[in-house]
């Protein structure tokens, strides 16, 4: 049992760490395309947040791939793969339940993650990403990664979805992750400007937390960030050659994170000094 319960754990990390791969990765060919030039200059820090990724695919994949052979030999969880097993509106409901409990887990411990003494310890490895990019979606000590991992094994332990609602909510999942995080908009103006955008994070949103840290704590959602009056707007992009770099030479540290000190106090702006303003697409 030991040995098929270790190569499901295997199994999983290898799946968590190519799927970062192929999709952060895809994602950084695109920004090349687009933005010849945007991560200039930080190949550092983008070998820095692979390397952290990486291991943090492990954190997400062993609880996972215990929880995929539990499933497949014990029934542990509440996946099930006959789409008769409950009401077929509970397919599309069942992946609004799941965004919206994994965005409410994600805005409460990222806010946490936020207070001076827990940024220090685990939440500045992300914040060191000045700017970041595509492969900075996993860029996590394993203390923050480890608050992540467990969300959605949790959910499957006590919520019913179907395993291909389940892989819906895993893809919008590791898209948002990456696209928040790639340094530019990829969805339309309409939609993030609109009154969609006003309830749904995009990378506009997510750009104003890298820049000014106390506030846009969400993942999916703008509803908690709203409610608890965190909700700082949309942020903006600087997609001048090579403008990453010099942005990031101008703060005096590259490889480090931003200032503990600018967390004493939730809510209020603290801007960045790599961060400036540009154009939204």
């Amino acid at each position: 049992m030991m040995l098929a319960i270790s190569l499901s754990v295997a199994a999983m990390t290898i799946i968590v760490a190519l799927r970062y791969l192929a999709v952060s990765g895809g994602f950084a060919l695109l920004t090349r395309a687009r933005f010849p030039g945007l991560y200039g200059g930080l190949d550092t820090q983008i070998r820095r947040e692979i390397a952290w990724s990486l291991a943090s695919a492990f954190l997400y994949g062993a609880p996972a791939g215990l929880l995929a052979w539990g499933w497949q030999n014990r029934g542990w969880t509440r996946v099930y793969s006959d789409v008769n097993d409950y009401p077929i509106w509970w397919l599309p409901v069942s992946i609004l339940v799941y965004l919206a409990l994994h965005d409410a887990w994600f805005y409460w411990t990222h806010r946490w993650m936020h207070r001076p003494k827990l940024f220090r310890i685990a939440h500045a490895v992300h914040h060191a990403s000045r700017p970041p990019t595509a492969w900075a979606a996993m860029s996590f000590h394993p203390w923050e990664a480890l608050t992540g991992a467990v969300v959605i094994p949790a959910l499957v332990l006590a919520i019913p979805i179907h395993i291909a609602a389940l892989g819906i909510v895993l893809a919008i999942m590791t898209l948002m992750g990456v696209t928040n995080h790639m340094g530019w908009e990829m969805f339309p103006r309409p939609l993030v400007e609109g009154r969609a955008g006003a309830w749904l994070i995009t990378a506009s949103h997510h750009q104003r937390h890298h820049q000014q840290y106390g506030c846009n704590y969400g993942l999916y959602f703008r509803f908690w960030d709203r409610l608890c009056g965190t909700d700082r707007g949309l942020g903006a992009f600087d997609r001048r050659r090579g403008a990453a770099a010099r942005c990031g030479d101008s703060a005096g540290d590259r490889s480090g994170g931003p200032d503990p000190r600018a967390e004493e106090h939730e809510g209020v702006d603290r801007t960045v000094p790599h961060a400036q303003p540009g154009a939204l697409s």
